[in-house]
């Protein structure tokens, strides 16, 4: 490999988006512009058709991107840095939207020029070319790229530096100075698994709870259970991508959700985009196999889902409703795909249960807002001073659900399926423990940021649930 020359006798020409950038500024710009106006792909589709630089103005100007926190290369910035210490001066030239790349640069403070798109011409390729040609004359520059489209812009450099570029590409570079190669990643499965976040499909257990409270474990019965388990685990992941591509900017304002890889900028978005659609595919085929009942239970999810993350997550309270009936959902999938009657005391129960932890959820994030000196959780329509009345309703609805639980044991018709109930009040007494203790929990600062996963670590939850178990096949044999 050919390095380039360390004596910066000419403007070092770097591109942005996936170069100085981990990311496009075209999909930051889309998906914070959607997070704002779910009309967005409308008015985009409209701009499109006077040019790709006219989108991107459009897209510029619908969006509220926090370029202080976006995923930049530190690699490349400290190449910047050293050239610029012996030196050398260095541009910002990129197809992005020129008053975003403005902005850019006076974040980043290391570049002498910026020429970006003006919503009329977009600057890439051979349009780029023609540019630093007029700006800077032929030969003149060391251009640091990243794209197939950087090749016309390299023939005409003095230099060259590729960031992150394919073995094919790289092969295909042609420049009639030094060529350098960049590497500043590892590519690797690990960030993609990470963010259809397998560990959520632990949620999803909550499929077989009908076919339990039942007492229906056929293999049949089990199988189609286990298939809508599939089915919403993919459908969820689905939702979990684009959830985290509608939230980038929340994501990078928290301490931990800046590490998703999105947020952090180890998966490019436009694959996040794809993998949203894949995986929603994927997830739809077994649940149409399952039947139209389990397949209106899916699509109640995913419009539900798709509300919160575009609206609902943002509304006082309604939050709260919101996650709990998509908990709820879990147990209306689990009966509709095994086709087992739903019970109401199990609906009734499932609702103000879920509604709960749902208060848990909103009251961790909260006194880790309290915790952090912040007078509001980022993104949510609470302020810190509400944590007192986010902790009543956790703790009512809790205990209501306890209560309907008791009231179901003391149902005449209870003991058609459990020959001894006495043992359930001992179920009734774990759970109110349970529920004290994570509210009180939550309240010390010692949740996460969800409940659901908290417990499932949790040894004295991990003991509670065993003991419910137990408590519950007793009362049944």
């Amino acid at each position: 490999m050919e390095q380039a020359s360390q004596t910066p006798t000419q403007i070092l020409v770097v591109d942005l988006d996936g170069t100085v950038l981990r990311s496009d500024m075209i999909y930051e710009t889309f998906w914070s512009g959607l997070a704002r106006d779910w009309k967005l792909p409308f008015r985009a589709l409209a701009a499109l058709t006077n040019g790709k630089a006219a989108l991107k103005r459009l897209l510029a100007e619908r969006s509220d991107v926090d370029v202080t926190t976006l995923p930049y290369d530190e690699t490349v910035l400290q190449r910047l840095r050293d050239w610029r210490a012996k030196g050398g001066r260095t541009a910002l030239v990129t197809a992005t939207d020129q008053p975003i790349a403005e902005r850019i640069a006076a974040h980043l403070g290391l570049f002498d020029v910026v020429i970006g798109s003006n919503g009329t011409a977009n600057l890439k390729g051979p349009a780029k070319a023609e540019r630093l040609i007029a700006e800077f004359g032929e030969g003149n520059f060391t251009y640091m790229g990243d794209h197939e489209a950087d090749l016309a812009i390299w023939k005409v450099a003095g230099g060259a530096i590729t960031v992150n570029a394919s073995s094919a590409l790289q092969a295909r570079v042609q420049c009639g100075g030094p060529i350098e190669h960049l590497s500043t990643t590892t590519r690797t499965l690990r960030p993609y698994v990470k963010a259809i976040r397998p560990h959520q499909w632990l949620k999803n257990i909550l499929i077989f709870v009908p076919m339990l409270a039942a007492h229906e474990l056929s293999f049949g019965v089990f199988f189609r259970a286990l298939v809508a388990f599939i089915s919403f685990s993919l459908i969820a992941s689905s939702v979990y991508v684009l959830n985290d591509l509608l939230d980038l900017k929340g994501d990078r304002a928290h301490p931990r959700k800046r590490l998703r890889p999105f947020a952090a900028g180890t998966i490019p978005i436009e694959r996040g985009t794809v993998m949203a659609i894949a995986l929603l595919i994927a997830g739809l085929i077994p649940a149409i196999l399952l039947g139209l009942p389990f397949l209106r239970v899916m699509v109640a999810y995913y419009i539900l889902t798709t509300a919160y993350s575009l609206w609902l997550k943002r509304q006082l309270v309604v939050d709260i409703f919101a996650l709990a009936g998509l908990y709820t959902l879990r147990i209306l999938a689990g009966g509709t795909s095994s086709g087992i009657p739903m019970s109401v005391w199990l609906l009734a129960f499932s609702i103000f249960f879920f509604f709960s932890l749902a208060a848990v959820k909103r009251q961790a994030e909260l006194v880790d807002s309290r915790n952090s000196g912040k007078l509001k959780a980022h993104g949510r329509g609470y302020h810190v001073e509400d944590v007192p009345i986010v902790t009543m309703m956790a703790l009512a609805s809790g205990y209501v659900s306890v209560l309907v639980m008791a009231l179901y044991i003391s149902a005449p018709t209870v003991l058609e399926m459990y020959p001894r109930p006495g043992y359930l009040w001992g179920a009734c007494l774990v759970l109110l423990y349970w529920i004290s203790r994570m509210v009180m929990t939550t309240h010390r600062g010692q949740m996460n940021d969800d409940p659901v996963l908290y417990a499932a670590r949790d040894k004295v939850s991990l003991f509670c649930f065993g003991l419910i178990l137990a408590l519950g096949v007793a009362s049944a044999v």
